[in-house]
């Protein structure tokens, strides 16, 4: 495949819940789509199940009147508007697949919530979307979702099945032309760039939940050797956050997690890291990949 420029690449982004796709990829997105690709976020479910921040909203909690998901499509598509992204959609649409909860919660157990969604069932509302926007890279979650999130889990499989799907000559001739992916990347977190924030975190003395975890046991943070792939966007670091602010019910700029960015500015939020499942591998900097898009026409 002949390497395409600037303005023809094309990147297709699977995330599972609302603000999942602003906290792993928020600058690599906007980086992408200020330098002219064309960027596409599918959002598997609406994020039901989420806690709420804001206490002038806890009426649209599961428990009762179960609106979060309604409340959060408008939050989504404010952060889209920030990163830059105008092409945003939900699996099947819009509370199509819902939010499954954590791992071992009740929630898992609705019909209709993602982690119980039939496999062939989910991936063939992806595969369309696959061949209409047929993008050189695909970013989604590891085998273990990132963290072990049943949503993450489950769209890292309907991403996997539904490429393998797409470039099937013979599967369903009216969900469009076949069309086969080159690269596909999971993201990732790097487990010395975790310990660095807590640490740093420590040193202003935090006493944040996050600041008194062990590094080593973050379900989150990736041992560095696997990391393939790094994405320098600390240009986008202000919009990063500005979109993850738009995900006002979930997310807190300024303790725990997020506040790593206060102490480690741009390494920590403003790069983004991810490993290489599928594709020819570069190494640009003698170690990493610093371009998804590089190597495809070698």
């Amino acid at each position: 495949m002949k390497n395409p420029t600037d303005d023809d690449r094309r990147m297709l982004v699977v995330h599972a819940h609302p603000d999942d796709e602003t906290i792993g990829t928020g600058a690599t997105m906007a980086k992408y789509a200020a330098e002219g690709a064309e960027v596409t976020l599918v959002t598997c479910t609406l994020g039901e199940e989420g806690e709420i921040l804001v206490p002038g909203l806890a009426h649209l909690a599961a428990e009762h009147s179960d609106g979060l998901g309604q409340h959060r499509i408008g939050e989504l598509a404010e952060a889209m508007r920030i990163l830059g992204v105008g092409d945003h959609r939900f699996l099947g649409g819009p509370g199509r697949f819902r939010d499954s909860g954590m791992m071992g919660v009740p929630s898992n157990d609705r019909a209709d919530s993602f982690w119980r969604a039939d496999l062939l069932e989910a991936a063939r509302e992806l595969v369309p979307i696959i061949r209409e926007t047929r993008p050189h890279v695909v970013v989604t979650y590891d085998d273990f979702g990132g963290y072990g999130h049943p949503d993450h889990i489950q769209a890292h499989r309907v991403t996997h099945y539904a490429i393998a799907l797409a470039e099937s000559p013979g599967f369903d001739p009216q969900a469009g032309e076949p069309w086969s992916v080159p690269k596909v990347y999971w993201t990732a977190f790097p487990r010395s760039v975790v310990r660095s924030g807590i640490l740093a975190l420590r040193e202003q003395g935090s006493n944040s939940e996050f600041a008194l975890m062990d590094p080593d046991d973050i379900p989150f943070a990736c041992d560095d050797h696997l990391i393939t792939t790094r994405i320098d966007a600390h240009e986008f670091l202000d919009t990063k956050m500005n979109a993850l602010a738009a995900h006002q019910t979930q997310v807190t700029v300024d303790d725990g997690f997020f506040a790593l960015s206060n102490n480690l500015g741009s390494e920590v939020m403003g790069t983004e890291y991810f490993r290489l499942a599928r594709g020819n591998r570069t190494l640009d900097d003698g170690e990493h990949e610093m371009d998804l898009f590089a190597g495809l026409d070698a």
